[in-house]
């Protein structure tokens, strides 16, 4: 059966290094060095920011051996993942445009608790498989640990554990679609957007309304008010009955997280400790002209917990906003 050695990719790196020489500034005796034949492995982490629920954290795991062949890929989570978790059956490479190229070489993963399993189906001696392991809330605040192994046709077996990795305690919600006049109301407590019917509903979480105003006496536009806010900020608004807490808040531009906006600035993170640290004791219960790519700080009435919420997008009266949640206690 044909070898799948050009396509190992990362994995091409394992068999390299076995058969390079560590420097020497000895010119005599030199002699080509004996690779060794033992199985090989490497692994990285290629996700990068807080680790949160409901996320994959993605490994590429590379393994070679020079002789025999791969039978079998394993990864064993400390904690199970949630569902979605699994391993590609795919060793993928690098083409010279860049892009990667996936080639099948195993049967399509098994995952049974922690671990999950790619079994061989071709004649192959260097593969890097990638490995998804989808965040579940049984880990929030904890660490997790991922161990991988491989197995060769000669009964040998390596192993590589990654980790561990702290996990945020942090929930975040995407693309929540806001509506001056209908979905409107914002509880940062179910990290959801009512209309006022719901709203009245669940009253007691209701901490910000969305509204817009084109203003000719000032420049209101998109805004985020707490109910008990004074109503000068709340210009044509009637709130739901029981709905009226308030709230602090600090608006900033220029603060894209990239969970948040994931096609801008990369390598810029809000993480756990961010919402720890930040101080909004002496901030405003209102923030008005809100632009697409703005946020806004949030910290709810009781202390128990603080958000950081973008406006992904604006249109007239609408707009697009995603939240990243800390519960402080």
């Amino acid at each position: 059966m044909r070898h799948l050695t050009k396509y190992i990719g990362f994995a091409s790196l394992l068999l390299l290094a076995s058969s390079v020489l560590t420097t020497s500034c000895k010119k005599e005796g030199y002699a080509l060095p004996t690779a060794p034949t033992q199985l090989q492995d490497a692994a990285i982490k290629r996700t990068l920011g807080p680790n949160i629920i409901g996320q994959p954290l993605e490994f590429a795991y590379a393994m070679a051996i020079l002789k025999g062949k791969l039978t079998s890929c394993t990864a064993e989570a400390s904690i199970a993942g949630g569902p979605g978790t699994y391993m590609e059956n795919r060793s993928f490479y690098t083409a010279q445009t860049g892009a990667d190229v996936g080639v099948t070489v195993g049967s399509p993963s098994v995952t049974t608790g922690a671990t999950t399993t790619v079994n061989y189906t071709v004649d192959t001696n260097a593969a890097t498989l990638r490995y998804y392991y989808v965040i579940p809330e049984a880990a929030r605040g904890k660490t997790v640990t991922i161990k991988f192994t491989a197995k060769s046709s000669d009964g040998e077996t390596v192993s590589t554990t990654m980790g561990p990795y702290t996990i945020a305690k942090m929930d975040m919600k995407l693309n929540m679609n806001l509506t001056d006049g209908a979905l409107m109301y914002i509880s940062i407590a179910d990290t959801a957007v009512y209309n006022a019917a719901d709203a009245a509903a669940h009253a007691a979480n209701i901490d910000l309304v969305y509204l817009y105003r084109n203003l000719t006496t000032s420049a209101f536009n998109h805004a985020l008010v707490a109910p008990a806010a004074d109503p000068q900020y709340l210009p044509g608004v009637t709130l739901p009955n029981g709905v009226n807490r308030t709230v602090k808040m600090r608006k900033v531009f220029n603060l894209q997280d990239h969970n948040l906006a994931p096609t801008e600035n990369f390598g810029i993170y809000i993480d756990d400790i961010d919402f720890q640290q930040i101080d909004l004791s002496t901030m405003p219960n209102y923030a008005i002209n809100l632009k697409g790519d703005a946020g806004v700080w949030v910290e709810t009435a009781d202390g128990k917990y603080r958000a950081y919420i973008f406006f992904n997008s604006v249109a007239t009266g609408k707009a697009t906003v995603s939240m990243k949640r800390y519960q402080m206690k």
